[in-house]
């Protein structure tokens, strides 16, 4: 079942009124009638007239049909909310018309006894004052200022007095602030305002004197003065002038109160004070919270002087006096009703100007008279006061009377005497607390007060009786007293898919918020204009017609309305037929609501109620299968799972790898490579012969990689067999997986083999390294685990004792099996521990060391060595691998030491000066490993570890080399290992074969790619580089030499001008705020998500960096480990243990550390399913756009654009008319200047006049320049990033994205403007928008004035959005009035917006520049706002000291100013710093010396131990943390020195420094050093 009530529904619908909520849901369709079952009406007495509780009872209630109709349940205090009845029979016929328009029975209570046990009546005590003396002099003067002002404004506008006072006397303003929750800004209407303002200052001179009256004009005029919004619909100096006349004429103090001057030189006028109230309609008399009455020592006799001058009223007098009496109640708490809003404001300042009043915490409470979202909270914020005590005075408006529920409140007291008998009985129950006052004041004399006393005391009786006891109405059936329920309200339009509709009563109200809901800025306020005429009939009836008039943005300006018999239904009139033409025009929905050009899913946050990222989002991210391109598929290689036919022929295609190196390497193995090529089951595309790849193999060596078609080869399935098996085994050594050729599941849909080749035949055949191939798949050694990959597995070892780590296999992969119908991979286990010697001694993995013992006596025969399963020849072991038993890792054979031995002394670990540890090889393996060496006198091998296979795509030495102050040979350094070959297992696949092998999967990588790139090209259709698409299809995430972020760059550029031409010419009606949206929606990363996975392209997407580990083979599928980490070491871990490193000895090797995994990747099943976000998605379709506009141009680009699905059209004919633009405006404009300084000739030159022409100009027939902006906008953006495009083809994306940043942007555009003095012709309407211009230019022509300064919008000044706006739009006007020629566009551009940002030029932002540069040196960086008044104060502090400051009055510019600050102080002491190391002789080469180090330098040369540091505290948020550390040194003199505890630093390192300083002082003490 569902209930509404009103207050429910405004908290649905986030609006204050609940009846006016119902009524625009029921009006609009979003919620019907027949969907509620109850409705529930609080205050319901509120549903007569046309209250939107009587609209919605008449206009839906009642028109549905009886049996859909809810149940109603009202709520009142009193039925009839009038001055009083008549009579019984007057009460009864009231109190039926209500029941009849809510279909409802009024019920109450028969006995009151009861219910006033919980809720006592209060006693009710009158207190009468005096009549206060008119001061008849001052009235009539404010008089004739308000006819004086309305005679002006006639006279100016020649509009009638209807005209002049607009929609107002139609009831339109309080319908718009009520049902749709929107204030009406009349500000704009300036003498109208200016009277009511001068309304409420007489108001308040009648009843509350002179002195008041003066406060509140007073507040009036600084209001005015202070408000930064006057346009020209304020019309400013006309209001001043009058409030100035008033202020002087009402000037005035009290007799020993506040001085006047220092009273009017301390107005504290806060502009959120004047954005309450100086724009929006002024209530009479509503006085703006503005001002602070002075102080002064004032007692009781003074106010009685002041009485007797009538500066304060006698009823003001009074109400003192009667506060005075409750001084020593105990939890007083009291409410004074008033019926203006400027009493409730001024009356608590007049209290607190009383020191006897000093028991008092006063407050006013007033109704959401302007801005409502704030008032709601401030009504809120002081009620919750004035429950808990902090507030014990409220002086309230009506606002107050209905639904205030404070048990504490004792005292209720009527300032001014209620209107109706239900504000009497309303007020009055607000007194809750047992033994309560309800005071009223009544004017002695007043007849009219008295009277209206004795009706409503009376008139309680009387309703309470009637509720009880009806009166018989029988006799008065079919009397017009009797109100009909109206099922009809008259004219509508009906809008047949939705229900919603529109009424006479409804059609201002919707007007009025369609004009609120346009676009607009600070400067223009948008709302309907009518002109009302008046048509004489004969017979002397009248009747009247309404011209609308909308907004210039609107899609229509002008509509005529029917005649009509009166001023309100003829506004009506043309207001429905105003909607009826906005609904079919498409700028109203099928809901009757303003188009806002977006769909409610568009306008979804980035998280739904879930709290799950949307679609097109980056934090999106999904699973997808990893693409593998069509025509790598072939069935071949499942040959031979069934047996083999000798006699069957199978026809492959054989490519060649061609590497060239450029460069060279001191590394001799970089060089010593095998050869291979690649077999294929299809011909490839020739692109991919085209194609060529750098391979990084070593830092100062890159190789460029090729394939070479050598043609078709025929083998034999024995033949194919055997090569799949040499496949294999190659395979599993290079990427360290254990699987047998025999046993391992081969994928159809990825086909090929790696073959060996030698260089000598000429046959292709021949040119297989057949040899090679039997020699290594028929060799015994593959039977011993420790040759094979992964030899942990078969030993068992245990990972927790040996320190390793249990590595599972993916269940992605056994899903990707499980696929094919394979069984579970069969490498499984652990990875990186190896048993002890023992442990592979008795597994029989080495042969009986005894046999070697007792043959050969210690002494290897010469020129051999005594290997682990073997005697081998010494020189046959070079360029060898070996596999070490002892410890299960791999190394390549350097040279063989015939001048070492095991007995030779073994080194010491660099830098280390204490005793040795061990004192020969052969003590070094007996207690590390627990090996007795049998042959120590046999020379030793020298080795370096076979590193992983490593990602070669990959730039990866550019960091290193730009390591300032560390030299190439240190870069360079490896280490050796001085093996045993006793303990050293010769392995049966050639170091070069290995170290070639190695560089396949990087090559292949590469090659799937492209040949991925070429199928996508074959779908698309357009013939462009698919190595172009290759680069567009890959992430900056994969660190190779390309990615797609420059050519998305130029994408989106390119789309979003398309997109925005294409909306621009299909809808010629929509405002910019609609195509704005549109846009979005067209272009947001959502859609562009959607049409990717539309057309499958996350299967060719390359967004994870690639890592050999994970890279699926054909038949050598990979194990994913949870912590997998490519670390240039062996096979099985690091390469040697620090002691086994031999640093005297160093060569020049391509080692290093690959990164860790990026984000996005599935370690544990990346070669099949891949995580990826769908914003990559999204930006790859926009770099594919950019690809192929640059290969192709707008053709090209548009063809893929259509095949993507993007729905764009490309008509030339589609430009829409524009208006004819009426002479007199023609005329104002100085054609000549503007075409001169644009350097073009219009042919329209109506459409350069609306590219001119603001919103806040009077309509005219000319349309403002919105429109022309938003596509203005996407044609420079568009030119400006193809111009950085070509122009910097080298510049890094970052880079690039910077550029686009600081030459497309509002202020660069507003500087253009100011120097090719655009803005002089810039037609608007608004004061405060030509102040701002004024001042923009003068700061602008201070920067200009700057030698070779430009600021590329990272000026010191902040320019008026509209000067860049009109930038904007005149380029859409020469954009169109070239027929969408945007060479012309760019031709008229180019110079105007020169000097164009370079790089050399390009700004960087100072927050920016501070905020990268404390990241890079590790500090804290922290911003500190603070606003006082008008100005924005920004402190900026790194690691806890202030060291910049700025203020202005905009607070994103204070912190730039500030961030600028900080970076002069910051460069200034850097130079400093330099000097004084410079001095002291604390650099070398550069680089600066770090105190830790200087403090290990003096332990190594005094042969100390090395340093302790201890962290002594650790704390602070997490983006301030501060670290404390302390250090000390065991000296071998001295002992232990104390711990020198440095200052708290936001870093390890630092904090270790800042330690080492204070111990290196202590020493220097001690020593000297």
């Amino acid at each position: 079942m569902l209930v509404i009530t009103v207050v429910k529904w405004a908290k649905i619908f986030g609006m204050h009124e609940g009846g006016n909520v119902s009524l625009s849901q029921n009006r609009h369709s979003i919620v019907r009638m027949e969907a509620i079952h109850l409705l529930i009406l609080d205050e319901c007495h509120h549903a007569v007239k046309k209250h939107p509780y009587s609209l919605v009872m008449s206009e839906f209630y009642h028109t549905t049909p009886k049996e859909k109709r809810p149940a109603v349940f009202g709520m009142t205090a009193s039925p009839v909310n009038l001055k009083g009845v008549s009579s019984q029979e007057d009460c009864a016929i009231k109190i039926r018309n209500l029941e009849s328009k809510l279909d409802s029975i009024v019920c109450t209570i028969k006995d009151r006894k009861e219910l006033e046990k919980h809720v006592p009546m209060p006693l009710e005590v009158v207190v009468k004052y005096d009549k206060a003396a008119v001061l008849w002099s001052l009235h009539e003067k404010i008089k004739q200022m308000e006819v004086a002002v309305e005679k002006a404004a006639l006279a100016s506008s020649k509009r009638s007095k209807w005209q002049f006072m607009g929609a107002r006397d139609a009831g339109s303003k309080e319908e718009l602030r009520l049902v749709y929750g929107v204030s009406e800004r009349t500000e704009s209407d300036g003498a109208a305002n200016l009277i009511q303002k001068l309304r409420a200052i007489n108001y308040s001179l009648g009843e509350l004197g002179q002195w008041c009256a003066y406060k509140v004009a007073q507040s009036f005029l600084t209001a005015l003065q202070s408000d930064e919004r006057a346009n020209y619909q304020l019309d400013f100096k006309f209001q001043e002038s009058y409030l100035k006349d008033v202020v002087a004429l009402l000037q005035c103090q009290l007799s020993e109160g506040a001085v006047p001057d220092r009273d009017q030189n301390n107005i504290n006028t806060s502009r959120e004070s004047v954005q309450e109230n100086g724009n929006n309609e002024i209530e009479e008399g509503e006085l703006p919270d503005s001002y602070a009455v002075s102080g002064g020592e004032h007692v009781d006799v003074i106010i009685g002087a002041a009485v007797a001058d009538g500066q304060v009223t006698p009823k003001v007098q009074s109400l003192i006096k009667i506060l005075l009496k409750y001084q020593h109640t105990e939890d007083f708490r009291a409410i004074i009703f008033v019926e203006r809003v400027v009493a409730a404001l001024v009356l608590p300042k007049v209290f607190a100007e009383l020191p006897s009043l000093n028991f008092i915490k006063c407050a006013s409470l007033i109704g959401h008279n302007n801005n409502q979202e704030m008032r709601t909270c401030q009504m809120q914020e002081t009620i919750a006061k004035f429950r808990d005590g902090r507030v014990t005075l409220l002086v309230a408006t009506s606002v107050a009377e209905e639904g205030l529920d404070i048990r504490q409140c004792n005292v209720v007291i009527r300032f001014d005497l209620a209107k109706t008998v239900l504000a009497y009985i309303q007020s009055r129950g607000r007194a809750r607390k047992p033994g309560s006052d309800y005071i009223l004041m009544l004017e002695r004399g007043n007849l009219s007060h008295e009277t209206f006393l004795r009706n409503a005391r009376n008139s309680e009786e009387t309703l309470r009786k009637e509720a009880i006891e009806r009166t018989d109405l029988s006799h008065l059936k079919g009397n017009s007293r009797f109100i009909s329920v109206d099922t009809a309200p008259g004219s509508i339009y009906q809008v047949e898919s939705t229900g919603a509709v529109v009424s006479l009563n409804s059609a201002v109200g919707l007007i009025h918020f369609y004009c609120s809901q346009l676009p607009s800025d600070r400067y223009s306020i948008l709302r309907p204009e009518f002109i009302m005429e008046r048509h004489e009939k004969p017979g002397g009836s009248t009747e009247y017609s309404c011209k609308l008039q909308l907004p210039c943005n609107a899609p229509f300006e002008k509509l005529d309305g029917p005649l009509c018999c009166s001023m309100r239904l003829a506004q009506q009139a043309v207001c429905l037929a105003a909607c009826k033409k906005l609904h079919e025009m498409g700028a109203f929905t099928d809901m009757l609501l303003p188009d806002k050009g977006s769909s409610e899913e568009a306008e979804k946050v980035d998280l739904n109620e879930e709290e799950d990222p949307l679609p097109g989002t980056a934090r999106h991210r999904e699973f997808y299968p990893e693409g593998v391109a069509e025509i790598l598929r072939g069935d071949w290689i499942l040959i031979g799972r069934d047996g083999c036919n000798d006699s069957n022929l199978v026809k492959l295609y054989r490519y060649a790898i061609n590497c060239v190196n450029t460069g060279a390497s001191k590394d001799s193995f970089v060089t010593q490579v095998s050869d291979f090529a690649v077999l294929f089951g299809s011909e490839l595309d020739a692109e991919v012969f085209s194609m060529t790849m750098d391979l990084f193999i070593a830092r100062t060596m890159v190789s460029n990689v090729s394939l070479v078609f050598q043609g078709p080869i025929e083998i034999t399935e024995r033949e194919l067999v055997s090569l799949k098996s040499f496949h294999v085994r190659l395979m599993s050594i290079v990427l360290d997986i254990d699987v047998e050729p025999s046993t391992t599941p081969w994928d159809p849909s990825k086909a090929y083999l790696f073959v060996p080749v030698v260089q000598q035949h000429l046959h292709l055949m021949e040119e297989l390294d057949w040899d090679l191939v039997y020699k290594i798949i028929d060799t015994d050694a593959w039977k011993n685990p420790l040759q094979r990959a992964r030899p942990d597995v078969y030993l068992g070892t245990n990972e927790r004792t040996l320190g390793g780590d249990r590595r599972e296999y993916g269940f992605g992969k056994l899903r990707y099996g499980m696929a094919f119908g394979q069984k579970s991979h069969p490498t499984y286990g652990i990875r990186g521990a190896i048993a002890q010697f023992d442990v592979v001694k008795a597994s029989k993995l080495v042969p009986t060391r005894d046999i070697f013992e007792s043959e050969l006596n210690g002494v290897p025969p010469h020129g051999k060595l005594v290997m682990a399963d073997s005697i081998i020849d010494a020189s046959d072991l070079v360029g060898r691998i070996v596999t070490a038993a002892h410890s299960g890792k791999r190394f390549y054979i350097d040279s063989v030491r015939f001048d070492m031995n095991a007995e030779n002394s073994f080194p010491r670990k660099e830098g280390y000066l204490g005793p040795l540890e061990y004192s020969s090889y052969a003590e070094y393996y007996k207690q590390k490993y627990g090996v007795q060496l049998l042959c120590k006198k046999q020379p030793l091998i020298r080795g370096r570890g076979v590193s992983y296979c490593k990602n070669l795509l990959s730039p990866r030495f550019e960091s290193s080399e730009a390591a300032a102050g560390e030299a190439e040979d240190m870069l360079d350094k490896t280490y050796y290992v001085m093996l045993p070959p006793e303990l050293c297992l010769v392995h049966p696949l050639p170091g070069s074969l290995v170290r070639g092998a190695q560089r396949l999967p990087s090559i292949m990588r590469r090659i799937e790619s492209m040949l991925l790139a070429i199928q996508l090209k074959g779908l698309i259709g357009y013939p462009i580089p698919a190595s172009k698409i290759l680069e567009a299809l890959t992430a900056a995430s994969c660190q190779e030499t390309f990615c797609y972020e420059r050519a998305e760059l130029l994408g989106d550029a390119y789309l979003k001008w398309v997109v925005s031409k294409f909306l621009f010419l299909k809808y010629p009606q929509k405002h910019e705020g609609q195509l704005t949206r549109m846009r979005q929606q067209m272009v947001s990363n959502m859609v562009l998500y959607q049409y990717a996975l539309g057309k499958g392209l996350q299967s060719y997407i390359q967004a994870d960096r690639f890592a050999p580990s994970r890279w699926a083979a054909p038949g050598v599928l990979p194990v994913f480990d949870e912590d997998t980490r490519e670390v240039s070491s062996s096979l099985f871990g690091p390469e040697c243990s620090d002691a086994e490193k031999e640093p005297s000895e160093s060569s020049y090797s391509d080692g290093f550390e690959d990164d860790a995994m990026e984000d996005g990747e599935i370690e544990s099943d990346s070669s099949c399913y891949r995580v990826l976000s769908s914003k990559t998605l999204a930006d790859v379709v926009e770099a594919l756009i950019g690809v192929y506009y640059v290969e192709g141009g707008k053709k090209a680009a548009n063809h893929f654009m259509s095949w993507i699905g993007i729905p764009v059209d490309f008509s030339p004919q589609e430009i829409p008319p524009h208006c004819t633009v009426p002479d007199s405006i023609m005329r104002s404009v100085d054609f000549d200047a503007l075409e001169n300084a644009l350097s073009i000739k219009f042919e329209n030159k109506g459409l350069l006049v609306e590219a001119i022409t603001h919103a806040s100009r009077p309509s005219s027939g000319v349309s403002c320049y919105q429109r022309l902006e938003f596509v203005g906008d996407a044609v420079l953006d568009h030119l400006i990033t193809r111009h950085l495009f070509f122009a910097y083809t080298d510049l890094p994306p970052g880079r690039l994205t910077d550029l686009r940043a600081a030459a497309v942007n509002n202020e660069n555009f507003a500087r253009v403007a100011v120097k090719h003095k655009l803005h002089v012709h810039l037609r608007h309407g608004s004061s405060a928008l030509e102040t701002q211009i004024r001042e923009f230019v003068k700061d602008v022509q201070d920067e200009l004035s700057k030698p070779g300064f430009n600021s590329f919008g990272i000026g010191d000044c902040k320019a008026p959005k509209v000067l860049g706006d009109i930038v904007e739009s005149i380029a859409g006007a020469i954009f169109l009035d070239n027929n969408l020629n945007t060479t012309i566009v760019w031709k008229v551009f180019q110079p105007l917006l020169n000097p164009m940002v370079t790089p050399e030029t390009l700004p960087m932002h100072p927050v920016r520049e501070l905020q990268e540069r404390c990241q890079q040196q590790a500090e804290g960086l922290e911003y500190k706002a603070i606003r006082t008044g008008n100005i924005a104060t920004v402190q900026v502090f790194i690691d806890g000291i202030q060291i910049g400051v700025a203020q202005n009055p905009q607070k994103k510019m204070a912190q730039k100013l500030a961030a600028r600050n900080a970076l002069v102080v910051l460069k200034e002491k850097e130079a400093e710093s330099k000097e004084k190391y410079a001095e002291d002789g604390k650099k070398k080469n550069g680089v600066q010396t770090f105190t830790r180090q200087t403090l290990n330098d003096i332990c190594l040369r005094r042969q100390w131990p090395m340093p302790q540091y201890r962290c002594v505290n650790e704390g602070g948020p997490a983006h301030a943390k501060r670290f404390t550390y302390s250090v000390r040194v065991n000296t071998t003199d001295r002992g232990w020195t104390d711990d020198c505890v440095g200052e708290p630093m936001p870093s390890v390192k630092k904090a270790k420094d800042s330690a080492a300083v204070i111990l290196l002082e202590l020493l220097n003490r001690w020593y000297g050093t």
